[in-house]
């Protein structure tokens, strides 16, 4: 496949995400105006129906365009019904990422799709409904758009930024730790933000904060597109021991299938 061929895929495959993302947010947001059904799963996460519709939507045009890649979505998952086995290449999907903050309506909830290859999170579209703003990452970089009625406006390139003596973290709004409070402790950190699912690492990807860790459970459908948003902007992801998050992670032997172990995204700073 030559450069130019590899080009339009990636361009073509980048517009069928960022369509199923903003579909999936434009079902989202008619449960979040009237309201929907919320149940709990066996782990007391919860769940709604606008969990299901829109993964539903997700999944019929990502399969409809690559029917030869796996989808790895978080609802499907929890019902027992997702792929048996993975190649090099496949999607993560969550459909609504901060279910929780949706429940509680403050608007730090979005739709994440992702794709992997060998491990790596090369491309990956973040939605937030609420603030209609689309966040996309991919071989060509990183980008925020302000999402309108038929159209994505307002184009944005996204860089991380170096940062100074003084860092800005980013945390969980639902999933604080004591293990995170020592973190910030420790590196002197005295200005944190905290928001609700993968805007986190959107927050850094754009410059408006240094570093995110994350010292509490995360699965790798909450992980990879915001992930991927972050590489894209010249960021990293990487764990304890400073090596890259990888993805695809099966048969681990002490944790379930596609768990991630605690990480810490940068944007222009490197770890201590």
């Amino acid at each position: 496949m030559t450069t130019e061929k590899t080009s339009l895929a990636t361009d073509a495959l980048m517009a069928v995400m960022q369509q199923a993302a903003l579909d999936a947010g434009h079902a989202i947001m008619r449960f979040y105006e009237t309201g929907c059904e919320i149940s709990l799963k066996p782990d007391a996460s919860p769940v709604s129906e606008a969990d299901h519709v829109a993964e539903a939507i997700i999944l019929k045009q990502l399969r409809a365009f690559l029917p030869e890649v796996s989808v790895v979505a978080e609802e499907e998952m929890a019902a027992g019904d997702g792929p048996v086995e993975i190649r090099e290449r496949f999607f993560l999907v969550d459909p609504l990422d901060g279910t929780k903050e949706f429940v509680l309506r403050n608007g730090d909830f979005t739709v994440n799709i992702a794709l992997i290859e060998n491990g790596v999170p090369v491309s990956g579209v973040v939605y937030a409904p609420v603030s209609g703003r689309l966040y996309c990452g991919s071989p060509a970089g990183a980008w925020q758009y302000d999402v309108q009625p038929g159209l994505l406006a307002a184009e944005t390139r996204l860089s991380v930024r170096e940062c100074g003596a003084q860092k800005t973290a980013v945390a969980s709004r639902s999933h604080n730790t004591p293990e995170t409070d020592a973190y910030l402790r420790e590196q002197a950190i005295v200005s944190c933000v905290s928001v609700g699912s993968s805007l986190k690492f959107c927050l850094v990807a754009s410059g408006q904060a240094d570093v995110y860790p994350r010292f509490s459970r995360t699965m790798e459908w909450d992980t990879a597109a915001g992930d991927a948003v972050l590489r894209a902007a010249g960021g990293k992801t990487l764990t304890l021991d400073n090596q890259p998050l990888t993805y695809g992670k099966r048969n681990q032997p002490s944790d379930c299938d596609y768990a991630n172990p605690f990480f810490i995204a940068y944007g222009g700073s490197e770890p201590a």
